[in-house]
């Protein structure tokens, strides 16, 4: 059955072609789509910004993991302050790479 849709026509060079198929593939839509939401100005969704999102819920995540066991090792009644303070020093220095992560990631985006 054929489709009642319009077609526009539009004559780019090779590297113009290549520029579109490489932004239509990093946003994660057929050239159709991208050209068409472009000229539409409509916003086109970045697969980088998504990546970096999940990479950011991922480190989140993670701090939540690091705080939930430097509650628990503070929360240790046994435990003598020596091996407290070592296991204290080691977590807040996980946390701050982590840290780091997340700075790193958010720059990225």
């Amino acid at each position: 059955m054929p489709t009642k849709k319009l077609a526009l026509w539009c004559y780019v060079n090779t590297e113009e072609h290549a520029l579109i198929s490489a932004s239509a593939e990093r946003s994660g839509l057929s050239r159709s789509t991208y050209i068409k939401r472009v000229c539409l100005g409509q916003p086109t969704p970045s697969l980088e910004k998504q990546h970096a999102r999940r990479d950011l819920l991922k480190i989140n995540a993670d701090l939540g993991r690091l705080g939930g066991l430097f509650k628990m090792c503070l929360s240790e009644k046994d435990t003598p302050t020596q091996t407290l303070h070592s296991e204290v020093r080691r977590v807040l220095k996980e946390v701050e790479a982590r840290q780091r992560d997340l700075k790193a990631a958010i720059a990225r985006i």
